[in-house]
């Protein structure tokens, strides 16, 4: 078996390589590059599903970032029960060729009660008094109290939220580092998300991302020097290209002014009533899954979002199946954004009678995906000084929210979702031995496999001398 270490560069398109990336174009230049077919919906935990198991949305279940969990008629998003998911891991069919296959999975999505050997992912503590406190999960356990103790907590606030920076994919990196040094397992798979959210807070035409580039490659080179340095081959990955937006669509406000979505009333706030609504939609960046109650409503809330502007096409039974979103965690109808456009969560009409939570980095809370969390509110004036005033009575012990996210989606410059850009903004596969990519652009459901060959090629190139053989036989 030929080791092999996969980094997660989301983000990553062609046109982001050049001059800010000299160890990504190094890499390119000494083995191959090749465009990559995302799945529909192009969002995280749809596309590490599909990589891990090989399988698109509607097969492995993984239908977006979060769901209706029609059991308990409540919406969730960032579950990492690596027990969501159906079909094969790649890991287990590693130790199918092999019993001696090991895997480290470094923050890739779906990370607990999974078979894999290792593996670290954020887990916050959450105290009983009401704060956050960074943390991680690992498994084993004491792989955590280890990584601690040499790299200090995971640096949580820095890998989400208004004061997200490098230095948590940094960490993740060097936790990656640490493992491949002392436990040396054969497939290792780090997720490096900054540009991710670079891109989603700047949009990528903005000349700041050029730092940017070249923090994410800095670190990206260093985990290459390190495999290339333990006679481990490297893929670089990358989930989907992000383009730029200009319009949020506020899609359950629609609904809701149409009388099909209700909320419930709490201390002056508006929540989310799922269970009495006839249609709201599961917001996430460029896709929007809609849950309809009753079928006799499908065609009406499919007129109203054929008049909604930024939507560019509503999908069905049929289209479902054709992309291979069918299943039954799915919205009966799924809206997919213009390519300038994305989806926001908020259902409220005046933002007065918004929840506590929206003003808040709260990704659990939230009934969709928020990328305004990424902003401080611009109307807060000395916005150190306000934060520094909550923490400070946090410390003496008051409840205190920390209100600074801005209800203003046009902040937001950046998205993604669909699977149809130009070559320019697709995803990419890099891999440090040409030989072993396919021609032409590689699909999603495809990187399982390629993973699989990178580590038993010898075992692939036998096989192929043997057919060859067999041929002139």
């Amino acid at each position: 078996m030929q080791p092999l270490l996969v980094l997660n560069v989301v983000g990553l398109t062609p046109e982001l390589i050049g001059p800010h990336t000299p160890n990504l174009a190094r890499l390119i230049a000494r083995g191959g590059m090749r465009t990559l077919k995302t799945v529909t919906p192009a969002v995280t935990c749809s596309v590490q599903a599909t990589f891990l198991t090989g399988l698109p949305p509607g097969d492995h279940g993984a239908v977006a970032n979060g769901w209706l969990f029609r059991d308990l008629y409540e919406i969730w998003l960032w579950r990492q029960s690596n027990q969501l998911l159906s079909g094969e891991r790649v890991w287990d069919a590693g130790k199918t060729r092999d019993l001696r296959f090991t895997c480290a999975n470094m923050f890739w999505w779906f990370n607990m009660a999974s078979s894999a050997d290792y593996a670290v992912t954020p887990r916050p503590c959450y105290k009983a008094d009401g704060r956050k406190l960074p943390d991680c999960y690992a498994q084993p356990s004491s792989l955590r109290d280890e990584l601690t103790a040499k790299l200090g907590p995971f640096p949580l606030f820095s890998f989400w939220g208004p004061a997200t920076n490098i230095s948590s994919t940094r960490w993740i990196a060097d936790a990656t580092l640490h493992v491949m040094v002392t436990r040396n397992p054969t497939l290792t798979l780090a997720y490096l998300p900054h540009l991710d959210y670079v891109l989603q807070r700047l949009g990528p035409d903005d000349q700041a991302v050029a730092n940017d580039l070249h923090e994410i490659d800095t670190v990206a080179g260093t985990l290459i020097d390190a495999a290339d340095a333990s006679g481990r081959s490297v893929l670089v990955v990358s989930e989907y290209g992000i383009v730029p937006v200009k319009r949020p669509v506020h899609i359950n406000r629609a609904l809701r002014e149409a009388g099909f979505l209700s909320v419930r009333e709490e201390q002056g706030g508006e929540l989310l009533d799922p269970p009495q609504c006839r249609a709201f939609a599961v917001a996430d960046h460029q896709v929007a899954h809609v849950y309809i109650r009753n079928h006799e409503d499908i065609p009406r809330v499919r007129a109203l979002l054929e008049q909604l502007g930024g939507i560019d096409e509503i999908w069905g039974e049929d289209e479902k199946r054709a992309h291979g979103l069918a299943h039954e965690r799915s919205g009966e109808l799924i809206a997919i954004a213009r390519p300038d456009a994305w989806f926001t969560y908020y259902y409220w009409l005046d933002d007065a009678r918004a929840p506590d939570f929206a003003r808040l980095v709260e990704i659990h809370r939230k009934p969709g995906y928020d990328p305004v969390e990424l902003f401080l509110d611009p109307a807060i004036r000395m916005p150190k000084l306000a934060i520094g005033w909550r923490l400070l009575k946090r410390a003496l012990g008051m409840r205190v929210l920390m209100d600074v996210i801005p209800l203003d989606a046009s902040l937001v410059r950046g998205s993604h979702g669909r699977a149809d850009y130009a070559s320019d903004r697709s995803p990419v596969v890099i891999s440090s031995d040409a030989a072993l990519l396919p021609r032409g652009e590689i699909h999603a459901t495809e990187v399982k496999q390629l993973m699989l060959d990178h580590i038993f090629r010898n075992e692939r190139r036998d096989n192929a001398a043997r057919n060859m053989e067999d041929v002139l036989a």
